[in-house]
């Protein structure tokens, strides 16, 4: 896993945010009920894609609502975006140059990436972090990086 620099700059109704990518998270505690039906899935880029090295990476969700880290309010989540990850993190998932945690609610991030083939998953986290249960997973998809 091979990310351009040690910041993502991650937009919100179109206000930057700068999260450094070694951030500690809330350790896990027992998993939030998601709702019925919910799906986490890529808007784009779409699998099999050709993107340049700095390209953006939109966000989907139905069946619940996004909500900033910490929020407390039932069928809501936030976005894990796993990068190059050949499973799914642990409880609490940790952020690190494979997960990138965007608690403020974003719904797309401005990703650089070094040139090849690389895959992209979501993961809904609950307000403390931890995978709902069941998990909200998105489909993993492959692109390659010119």
């Amino acid at each position: 896993m091979h990310l351009k620099s040690t910041l993502l700059k991650t937009t919100l109704l179109g206000v930057a945010l700068l999260a450094p990518l070694s951030a500690p998270l809330v350790q896990a505690e027992t998993p939030t009920a998601s709702s019925e039906g919910a799906r986490v899935y890529i808007i784009s880029p779409a699998n099999g894609d050709t993107v340049p090295q700095t390209f953006t990476v939109r966000f989907g969700l139905s069946g619940m609502g996004v909500a900033p880290a910490g929020t407390d309010k039932a069928g809501t989540g936030h976005h894990h975006l796993l990068i190059d990850r050949a499973e799914v993190p642990p409880a609490g998932m940790p952020m690190d140059s494979t997960v990138q945690h965007f608690g403020g609610g974003q719904t797309e991030v401005e990703l650089s990436l070094e040139p090849g083939e690389h895959s992209l998953q979501l993961l809904l986290g609950d307000m403390k972090h931890v995978p709902h249960e069941p998990a909200v997973l998105s489909e993993k998809i492959t692109i390659q990086v010119k």
